[in-house]
């Protein structure tokens, strides 16, 4: 066997912030499309689970109380409903060019008025028009209505500043668990997981 695949070093201990760092910005050298997506996993009350495809927009272990990954919604949506019932989500980012994972489970907090409306300031204009136009998540009978709405909402904010709708927002996912996948050879892949504690984090490897 090659010493390559009984090596422990591509996850070391140490803090998962900085481990995410490294490999963010890996990713983003390699990524060729979206580096920064996520699924992010929700479930109900009653425990039915619903998964989608989100994009991070903030992160670090100075964001907030416990750290976090920060991600912006419509919070009248589907996901949006379910956080509000139930806050406990997951996250996964899968860099394919990379052989590389992470998965990511906490609580779901709102982030602050002032950094919702900073970053929306920050977005594309069409992309301001389109939140104002869209309820997300609801039934439409045809695409024409969702253009339709949205040639309203630029009409109705030409030459105006576009305000973010009350109802949408962002939300930090505070981690409890974070674990580091690295792909090997003939499925000996090296796994980590760490886990928050009163003195910090604790990790140990895991079996593929």
């Amino acid at each position: 066997m090659e010493p390559e695949l009984l090596a422990e070093d591509a996850i070391p201990t140490g803090d998962p912030f900085n481990l995410f760092d490294e490999w963010f910005a890996l990713a983003r050298e390699h990524e060729p499309n979206d580096s920064n997506a996520m699924a992010l996993a929700t479930a109900s009350p009653s425990g039915a689970p619903s998964v989608r495809m989100v994009l991070l927009k903030g992160h670090g272990a100075d964001l907030g109380a416990g750290g976090g990954f920060v991600f912006y919604t419509n919070q009248h949506s589907r996901k949006g409903s379910e956080i509000a019932a139930n806050p406990q989500a997951a996250l996964l980012f899968h860099w394919k060019s990379l052989r590389r994972q992470i998965r990511i489970e906490g609580q779901l907090e709102p982030v602050s008025e002032d950094m919702a409306n900073e970053y929306f300031s920050s977005r594309a204009r069409d992309s301001q028009l389109g939140a104002q136009a869209s309820d997300q998540s609801a039934p439409m009978a045809d695409r024409r209505e969702f253009l339709s709405r949205f040639e309203d909402v630029r009409r109705r904010y030409e030459g105006k500043d576009v305000p973010r709708p009350s109802h949408w927002g962002g939300f930090r996912l505070v981690p409890q668990a974070i674990e580091f996948w690295h792909d090997r050879p003939f499925r000996l892949h090296e796994r980590r997981r760490f886990t928050r504690s009163a003195n910090g984090w604790a990790s140990t490897l895991l079996y593929p």
